[in-house]
């Protein structure tokens, strides 16, 4: 029961990771090493919000409906190893920059340095890890 319990509520952090990620780097405004492209933003928002919809779905829905079959399950945990991968690229930005012209970081006004983005791509990997593990061992 406990460990259910958990998946629903990461289920509901990882959907905040999404949205504050997004929240934080659609303005156009650096935090980082460098810019990242909005095009890899726009990827980890698309995949991240069909991840967190197909989940949400799966959780909630009879095994014997479509939504809540093995497969939409199967296909949520794909989307979610996509939003995960791709919020890892996205820290990469805050990779300390080595070489003679290299510049600093910029800050924005969330933070003073990568710990957020660190706390929230770290966890969702880890919020990840345990979906997996869930669906595997059929605790969802």
């Amino acid at each position: 029961m406990f460990l259910e319990m958990l998946v629903y509520v990461l289920t509901v952090l990882a959907a905040v990771v999404v949205v504050l990620t997004r929240l934080r780097l659609g303005g156009g405004t650096t935090a980082g090493r460098v810019q990242i492209s909005h095009r890899l933003l726009l990827a980890h928002t698309a995949a991240g919000a069909g991840a967190w919809v197909l989940w949400v779905a799966f959780l909630v829905f009879p095994l014997e409906s479509v939504p809540g079959s093995l497969g939409t399950g199967i296909l949520a945990l794909g989307l979610w190893w996509l939003t995960t991968l791709l919020g890892l690229m996205i820290l990469a930005r805050w990779m300390p920059a080595r070489g003679r012209h290299a510049r600093s970081g910029a800050t924005d006004s969330w933070s003073k340095g990568p710990w957020l983005s660190v706390l929230a791509h770290v966890g969702l990997l880890g919020g990840v890890l345990f979906f997996t593990y869930a669906y595997l061992t059929a605790i969802v």
